[in-house]
């Protein structure tokens, strides 16, 4: 199934429509017994159906609180300053502020935030360069479902995560140093 019939076909989608942030406190809510979510999430891409999709998928993980998106580089380093997430997925390609700029404004005002990015654009050069320059991830929109999970896992221990398809495509040198954990993507 392509990712756009699968982001159509996704339970929030066809439950709430393609927006996340109108039912916050419902994606949020806790239910009786439950811990309270300890990682709180920004969704950041221009395509409200990606991004009901990624809030759909995060739904069902316990320990996450969305707690708000946005659907440009500017108004997500404002979400950022403001909100203080523990963890950022950010597309690359955002109007206004791209991604990798928007990534680099957020770095200085959301300093402990982790940015996942999660992007269409399967590019070595480009992975290379914001696992060089801070970020903690990057995953393929169409592996969205198989690796974001793992990422975040990932992501959330302190390590570093790539794609598995973009780490088939060449090595990296990323996590040369001996104390950071890198995780490439499960090999298909």
């Amino acid at each position: 199934m392509a990712l756009s019939e699968e982001i159509e076909n996704s339970s929030y989608y066809q439950s709430r429509g393609p927006i996340c942030s109108e039912p916050i406190a419902e994606v949020s809510k806790i239910s009786p017994g439950r811990p309270m979510p300890s990682h709180r999430v920004l969704i950041v891409d221009d395509h409200e159906s990606f991004r009901g999709f990624v809030c759909s998928m995060l739904q069902e993980r316990p320990g996450l609180q969305i707690i708000a998106e946005a659907s440009d580089g500017l108004e997500a380093v404002r979400k950022a300053d403001e909100l203080q997430p523990d963890l950022i997925l950010l597309d690359i390609g955002l109007p206004t502020l791209d991604g990798i700029d928007a990534a680099q404004r957020i770095s200085r005002v959301a300093p402990n935030a982790k940015v996942i990015f999660v992007t269409q654009h399967n590019d070595t050069e480009i992975a290379r360069a914001v696992l060089s320059n801070g970020a903690s991830g990057y995953v393929l929109k169409m592996d969205t479902r198989s690796e974001l999970s793992p990422a975040m896992d990932v992501v959330l221990r302190g390590g570093k995560f790539l794609s598995s398809r973009v780490s088939r495509t060449a090595s990296l040198g990323i996590g040369s140093d001996r104390n950071q954990t890198v995780s490439l993507g499960t090999l298909r």
